[in-house]
């Protein structure tokens, strides 16, 4: 899974970093999705502009239109995204603060898209379950930051898919009981080569990386296939 594309190379959250990331293997592309003021659902991590596109206004002060024009058409909706993307899977995060007002929105328009089949869903709790309400087909991810598990009761909410662990929390005990418990294991987001080895002999399901690129390599090395001329020589620790 590429984390917001090829974000080393090509900006995060673009349709060329999409399109770069599925160019160099991933199986699917995680995004973030926000809201404009207008309710558009567009392609951003941050509130602001500031930190990627240099304009330091929220996101939710500017209508699509705005955002369009402040960063060049570079900021894509999640239907062109969508749109770019046809044919692969997208994972969908919700961050902010606004979470069931997206999740509905967010709902409608992947629907109007035609994309229900290709697409899921990750972030906490209140995001899911609005998602959940929303699409009673969806495919989620519950992410979930802590050791201790998830309630029943959330769980019977939800129901997920898959668990969304950052990576570091992951060992094998956890792994065992979130396969045991009937649900797929997805991490967030290791960079080096050494941690994804350690991730893989856990038998985690998904692993959602910035560098997409050395993750492929890894898995064609382990399935005893050529290893792309993209990948080699790649110096990651």
């Amino acid at each position: 899974m590429a984390h917001r594309g090829d974000p080393y190379r090509v900006r995060e959250n673009t349709i060329d970093s999409l399109r770069a990331a599925l160019d160099r293997g991933a199986d699917a592309v995680e995004v973030d999705v926000r809201l404009t003021r207008d309710g558009v659902p567009v392609l951003l991590h941050d509130e602001t502009l500031k930190r990627l596109w240099e304009h330091d206004r929220p996101l939710l002060a500017l209508s699509a239109d705005e955002v369009r024009g402040l960063t060049d058409g570079k900021v894509p909706t999640l239907a062109e995204a969508l749109r770019a993307t046809d044919g692969h899977r997208l994972m969908l995060d919700l961050p902010g603060t606004r979470e069931v007002r997206t999740a509905r929105r967010v709902v409608d328009v992947v629907r109007e898209c035609g994309a229900l089949d290709r697409v899921y869903y990750c972030a906490g709790a209140t995001a899911m379950l609005a998602v959940r309400e929303a699409d009673p087909t969806a495919e989620i991810a519950l992410t979930w930051t802590s050791l201790a598990p998830p309630r029943p009761a959330l769980l019977d909410a939800v129901k997920p898919r898959w668990l969304n662990y950052r990576f570091g929390l992951m060992d094998r005990d956890l792994a065992d009981r979130i396969h045991a418990d009937g649900y797929l294991i997805s991490v967030w987001t290791p960079d080096t080569r050494r941690s994804m080895r350690r991730l893989a002999a856990l038998g985690v399901d998904s692993i959602t990386t910035n560098r997409v690129d050395v993750l492929c390599a890894l898995r064609a090395h382990a399935d005893g296939s050529q290893t792309p001329e993209y990948a080699r020589g790649g110096k990651i620790a």
